[in-house]
């Protein structure tokens, strides 16, 4: 079996614009791999090494974490599954904010902490550069231009090969654009939560990735009784039809759905290769306007 043969290859492959990156548009999201509420050490350590190893067999070449996923727990279980990497496997990052005891999630984006944060990625993944680092904003206030300047330093000093933003809107994006080069963005979007369908089709026309967080719909599961009727007419789940709605929706999608069983994440990359009829799309595209 080639390459191109397998599974998280079915939807295609998408090139990142004035770089050598390339990736299969479906990837996999290491978030899921920490223990309960993204904290803490996951119950069964060695199936989660597992899906790390069972992913890449599945063609899967692009993974996402974060050093405050655990904190440090999918970094290194990363580095325990995957070390030394292939050299097609693109690790993508994000910084901006940390863990307390509690497991509170605590917004930094003061240029020592980002600085400190890329340092722990790298050490904790045993690299000298990250291929790709999102930046992790709050929200639409957040003033993105000092952040972004630590960002372009470090680029600069080779410690970051590529910059994303997360959870920003045009302004930020924009602004962060004026400052340096951006080939991704991680916001929040799936086939009920479509807010951001304007800038999805603006970033397509200028090559840039976008790269949905909650696919599926986090933390409460995606709900919704067309999706069901849709997925149970074609014999499918309704979480595979929902991730073959993102591949089909634009051509810059990259879609990074978690697990930590090797069955779900059999499940979720076989959606690569569903293809979704006009009728199915109409139905599945109204959705937005009913919730």
């Amino acid at each position: 079996m080639t390459q191109q043969d397998l599974p998280a290859a079915a939807a295609g492959r998408f090139n990142f614009p004035g770089t050598k990156l390339s990736v299969n548009r479906m990837g996999y999201g290491a978030m899921q791999l920490a223990g309960p509420k993204v904290f803490g050490p996951p119950a069964d350590p060695e199936e989660a090494r597992a899906v790390l190893r069972e992913a890449l067999v599945l063609g899967v070449d692009h993974i996402d974490t974060s050093d405050f996923y655990g904190p440090h727990v999918t970094n290194d279980l990363i580095r325990e599954a995957l070390f030394p990497y292939a050299d097609n496997l693109v690790l993508v990052t994000k910084i901006g904010a940390w863990r307390d005891d509690k497991a509170d999630w605590i917004l930094d984006r003061s240029p020592d902490f980002l600085r400190k944060s890329v340092e722990d990625n790298l050490a904790r993944l045993g690299l000298d550069q990250m291929a790709i680092v999102n930046l992790r904003m709050g929200g639409p206030d957040d003033d993105i231009v000092a952040p972004m300047r630590a960002m372009r330093q470090m680029q600069d000093e080779g410690l970051i090969a590529h910059i994303g933003v997360s959870t920003v809107d045009a302004a930020q994006l924009q602004t962060a654009r004026d400052i340096a080069p951006v080939v991704c963005v991680q916001n929040h979007y799936n086939l009920v939560h479509r807010v951001d369908d304007a800038m999805i089709d603006a970033l397509a026309a200028d090559g840039i990735a976008y790269v949905p967080y909650f696919p599926l719909g986090g933390f409460t599961p995606l709900q919704s009784d067309v999706l069901k009727q849709v997925a149970d007419d074609m014999g499918q789940s309704s979480q595979a039809v929902a991730l073959a709605w993102l591949l089909q929706r634009s051509p810059n999608m990259l879609l990074i759905p978690g697990t930590s069983r090797r069955g779900h994440l059999r499940s979720n990359i076989a959606a690569a290769g569903l293809k979704l009829e006009t009728q199915q799309l109409a139905r599945l595209n109204a959705i937005a306007g009913m919730v």
